[in-house]
C-alpha cells in the first residue's frame, strides 16, 4: 500500500478526518504513532555479545526527523504533507525536546547510539528517565534563570516497560522501572535506549524556580539531570541517582545473561559495559557485589568485571574527576563500601603512587582511579587530550598500564547534523559527489575536486546565504531579534563555562564596541550569537552570562553600534537550536584555553555545515587543522604545553596583563562602566572584572590580544568570497573523518568485539 494511503489511514482511524483537516499537533501524533509502529517492527540488532553503554545523559533532540530520515521516507512523507497543505518542519516544532541531557557529552551518547545501530551493532544505552531535565533557561533582567522543562506527554516515544528491578540503599529499596526509546539506524533496524525511573516521583514538589526537597529520595530521584550540588543534599541526591543508575543497569546485564543460560564467569564474552564519564563509575563495584551473590568469589567477580567494562573518560579538569567521600558511601550505600576498600587495597598491591589511590588521605573515593584499575581500557576523546591524559593528567596510571591506554576521537552523526539540519547542503553534495557518503563518509572528500568550481563555489555560498536567512527569520519569531543576514555570523554555541572562555569573547565586543564610539568601523557587520546554560551553582558562569545580556541590551540600545555590531543570546539553547544555528554559521568560535577541551563536538558539526573555525590549538580542533591545513583555519593563543607549564610554575598574573596593556585595561574596566551599570546589576559586573583581574584561572587575558589580531584576520579573508568558499568547500570536504560511525567502527575494532 503506497505511504500516502497508509497515513490517510492512520488519520481517519485517530482523528476521523483527512490530513488535509488536521491541525499540526494532529499531525504530529499522527506521524509518531506510524512511526513508532515502524520502529516496533524493524528487526532488533542481535548478536552474541551486547554492548551496554551507561551515560548520565543522552541528548538526543527531537526524533521525528532523524527517524523518518533512518526509514528512508522523510522526502516522501514531505512530499505528502505539503500536497495536503502542511508543513513538516512546522509540525516538528511541535514535538518537545527529550530533556534527558546537557551538552557534549550527552550529544555524543546520542550520537554514538545512532552510529552502533547503523553499524549493526548490538548495543543498549542506558541511562536515568529524568522528568524536568537540567532545567528550561529563561533571561530575565539580563539574568538566567532556571525553571523545570517537563517533556513527558501522553504521546510520546517513550514506552513504558513491566520491567523492574528493586534497587536497595541504606534506608530504603526503590523499585526502578524500564521505560524504552527506539533508537533507529541508518539501515533500517533498532536498538534500545532503556531509561530508569520511579513511578514514585512526583514533579508538583517543585517549588520556585527549580527548588524542591532534596531529602525527599522517593519523589525527587529523576526530578532532574546534574541537581543543585551546592550543598550536602545535593551532593548526596547525585549519589543515589548514580547508584540507581548502575544498579538497575548491572540487574538488567545479569538478568538478560541469565535469560539465556549464560555461566556468569563468562559475562565478558557476552557483554561489554562502556563507562561514559565517571557518573557509572559505582557499576563496577555493584556488578562485583551481584556476582558475588551469584556465587562468584572475590577475585572472580573482579577478574570478571575488569574484562567487561570500558571508560571513557572526557576531561582534563582535575575538578571534574568526581570523587565522594566515603562517609556518604556509607550512608547511602553501605553494601558497596566493603568492596571499595576491597578494590583499593587491591589497587595498592598494584602501584604505592599517591595519585594512584582509589581511596586517598582523605577517605575520599576517586571514581576515575577505580575505573582506571578495573577496567580494559581507558580512551580519551581527541589525540591531544589522551597525550595529556597519558603524559599528564593520568601519567602515573600510564606508567602502569600503557596498554590500557588508547585514543577514540569523537565524532557526530551525519544524519542529524547534515542531512536533518542542512538539506539544502545535503542536496548540494549529492549533486555533485552522488550518495555514497551517506555510508563512508569520507567520500565527502570527493568534493576537492570542486575547489577551484567557481559554479560549485557560488552554489555554496547560495546555500549559507539561505540558511542565514532562516536564521533571522526564526530569531525574529522566538526572540524578537532582527539580525543582518549579509552581516557575518560568529557563533559560539556550548555549555557555559570558564575554560570554554565565552568571556574573551565578550572583551572582543567591548573592544569592537569602542572602537565604532571612536569611529572606527568594520569592514562589514558583524553578528555575534552565544548558546550557552550555565550551571545553576555554578555562580561565576551565570555571571558571565550577565555581562553578555547586558552587552546584549546596551548595543540594541545604541542605534550608531548596532549598525555595525550586534549580540544575540539564544535562550534556552538545545538541540533544536543547534540545528538552526550550525547551519547559517560562518564563523566557529572554538577558544578553550589550550589544554583544557578534552574534544569539543560542536567544532565539526560546524566544519560539516561549512563554517571556518577561529580557535586555540585544543581538542579535536588539533585535528580538524591537520585535515584542513593552514588555509582553512584560524589557530590562535598558547600552545597546550605552555599553558600546562604555566599551571605547573604558577607564573601565570592576570594583573600584569591588565595593568600593562592599554588594550586590555580598556576592555576589562568597561565591564564596569556607567553604560554597563546602566543597564546590568553592579555586583554581577563586578564578580566577573574582578576575576579577571586577580584570578582568570583560565588565561583569558593571556590570549586576547593573539584572539583580536586572529579574528581580524578571519574577518578580513571573510570578504574574499570566492576564496572563503573554496575555505567552507574544503572544511566540508574534509569532516568525513568526524562521523561518529568512524569512532564506533575503532570502539567496536579496538576495545568492544562486538561482531
Amino acid at each position: 500500500m503506497k505511504l500516502e494511503k497508509v497515513l490517510e489511514e492512520y488519520s481517519l482511524s485517530r482523528y476521523n478526518k483527512p490530513i488535509s483537516e488536521l491541525d499540526n499537533t494532529q499531525c504530529y501524533v499522527m506521524l509518531l504513532d506510524y512511526v513508532k509502529k515502524q520502529l516496533e517492527s524493524a528487526p532488533q540488532v542481535e548478536g552474541k555479545k551486547r554492548l551496554y553503554y551507561i551515560s548520565a545523559e543522552f541528548l538526543i533532540g527531537k526524533l521525528l526527523s532523524n527517524n523518518l530520515i533512518n526509514l528512508k521516507i522523510y522526502h516522501e512523507v514531505k512530499e505528502i504533507l505539503a500536497k495536503n497543505g502542511k508543513s513538516l518542519s512546522e509540525i516538528e516544532e511541535v514535538e518537545l525536546e527529550p530533556s534527558l541531557g546537557n551538552g557534549g557529552l550527552g550529544r555524543l551518547a546520542a550520537c554514538f547510539m545512532d552510529s552502533i545501530t547503523t553499524l549493526d551493532l548490538p548495543a543498549d544505552g542506558v541511562g536515568l528517565n529524568y522528568h524536568l531535565g537540567l532545567f528550561l533557561q529563561k533571561f530575565e533582567q539580563n539574568e538566567q534563570k532556571e525553571y523545570p522543562n517537563p517533556w513527558i506527554t501522553d504521546d510520546s516515544w517513550l514506552e513504558k516497560t513491566d520491567t523492574v528491578f528493586e534497587v536497595p540503599f541504606k534506608d530504603l529499596t526503590l523499585p526502578s522501572r524500564m521505560y524504552q526509546i527506539d533508537v533507529s539506524g541508518y539501515n533500517g533496524k533498532v536498538n534500545k535506549l532503556k531509561l530508569f525511573d520511579l513511578d514514585s516521583v512526583d514533579e508538583t514538589i517543585v517549588e520556585s524556580g527549580i527548588g524542591f526537597d532534596k531529602k525527599d529520595i522517593t519523589k525527587n530521584l529523576t526530578l532532574f539531570l546534574y541537581p543543585d550540588d551546592s550543598d550536602d543534599d545535593g551532593r548526596k541526591l547525585r549519589i543515589y541517582q548514580q547508584y540507581f543508575l548502575v544498579s538497575s543497569a548491572a540487574q538488567m546485564i545479569i538478568a538478560d545473561l541469565k535469560e539465556k543460560n549464560i555461566d556468569l564467569r563468562t559475562l565478558n564474552e557476552y557483554a561489554v559495559i562502556q563507562i561514559n564519564d565517571t557518573h557509572p563509575s559505582m557499576v563496577i563495584p555493584e556488578l562485583i557485589r551481584l556476582l558475588q551473590a551469584e556465587g562468584l568469589d572475590f577475585d572472580e567477580a573482579v577478574s570478571v568485571v575488569e574484562k567487561t567494562t570500558a571508560y571513557t573518560n572526557h576531561t582534563i579538569l582535575a575538578e571534574a574527576l568526581e570523587t565522594w567521600p566515603i562517609s556518604y558511601l556509607e550512608e547511602i550505600v553501605p553494601q558497596l563500601v566493603p568492596i571499595i576498600k576491597e578494590l583499593d587495597a587491591l589497587a595498592k598491591t598494584r602501584s604505592s603512587d599517591e595519585k594512584t589511590f582509589i581511596i586517598d588521605k582523605d577517605n575520599r573515593v576517586h571514581m576515575a582511579s577505580m575505573d582506571i584499575y578495573f577496567s580494559q581500557s581507558t580512551n580519551g576523546v581527541a589525540a591531544i587530550h589522551t597525550d595529556i591524559l597519558k603524559n599528564e593528567e593520568l601519567h602515573s596510571f600510564y606508567e602502569l598500564y600503557p596498554e590500557k591506554f588508547n585514543n577514540k576521537t569523537n565524532g557526530i552523526t551525519f544524519r542529524r547534523w547534515l542531512f536533518e539540519c542542512d538539506p539544502e547542503l545535503t542536496q548540494f553534495i549529492d549533486d555533485h559527489i552522488g550518495t555514497g557518503y551517506k555510508k563512508d563518509a569520507l567520500e565527502l572528500q570527493k568534493l576537492l575536486q570542486f575547489k577551484d568550481d567557481e559554479k560549485a563555489l557560488k552554489e555554496l555560498l547560495d546555500i549559507k546565504a539561505i540558511k542565514k536567512r532562516q536564521l533571522a527569520e526564526y530569531l525574529k519569531s522566538a526572540q524578537n531579534i532582527e539580525i543582518d543576514e549579509h552581516s557575518i555570523y560568529d557563533i559560539q554555541i556550548k555549555r557555559l563555562h570558564e575554560y570554554k572562555r565565552q568571556q574573551m569573547n565578550a572583551l572582543y565586543i567591548i573592544d569592537e564596541y569602542l572602537k565604532i564610539k571612536d569611529g572606527i568601523y568594520p569592514e562589514r557587520p558583524i553578528t555575534c550569537i552565544f548558546g550557552a546554560k550555565a550551571a545553576p551553582a555554578y555562580i561565576l558562569a551565570k555571571d558571565i552570562i550577565h555581562v553578555i545580556l547586558t552587552l546584549q541590551q546596551l548595543i540594541e540600545s545604541d542605534p550608531l553600534v548596532r549598525k555595525h555590531l550586534r549580540v544575540v543570546m539564544v535562550e534556552n539553547y538545545n538541540v533544536t537550536k543547534a540545528e538552526k544555528l550550525i547551519p547559517a554559521a560562518d564563523v566557529s568560535e572554538q577558544i578553550s584555553l589550550a589544554s583544557k577541551e578534552a574534544s569539543g563536538t560542536s567544532n565539526m558539526k560546524f566544519m560539516l555545515n561549512g563554517a571556518v573555525t577561529l580557535g586555540t590549538d585544543d581538542g579535536a580542533n588539533v585535528e580538524i587543522h591537520e585535515l584542513v591545513g593552514d588555509d582553512n583555519i584560524y589557530i590562535f593563543g598558547a600552545k597546550a604545553d605552555e599553558v600546562i607549564a604555566h599551571y605547573k610554575n604558577s607564573d601565570y598574573v592576570s594583573r600584569t596583563y591588565y595593568e600593562e596593556d592599554e588594550r586590555i585595561h580598556r576592555v576589562v574596566d568597561f565591564i564596569l562602566s556607567d553604560e554597563m551599570k546602566k543597564y546590568g546589576d553592579e555586583a554581577l559586573l563586578k564578580a566577573v572584572h574582578d576575576d579577571l583581574i586577580n584570578k582568570d584561572w583560565f588565561m583569558t587575558l593571556l590570549d586576547f590580544e593573539a584572539y583580536v589580531a586572529e579574528k581580524k584576520k578571519i574577518f578580513a579573508a571573510y570578504e574574499d568570497r570566492m576564496a572563503w568558499a573554496k575555505k567552507m568547500l574544503v572544511n566540508i570536504a574534509q569532516a568525513g573523518y568526524f562521523s561518529s560511525d568512524r569512532t564506533i567502527a575503532q570502539y567496536n575494532e579496538e576495545i568492544w568485539h562486538l561482531k
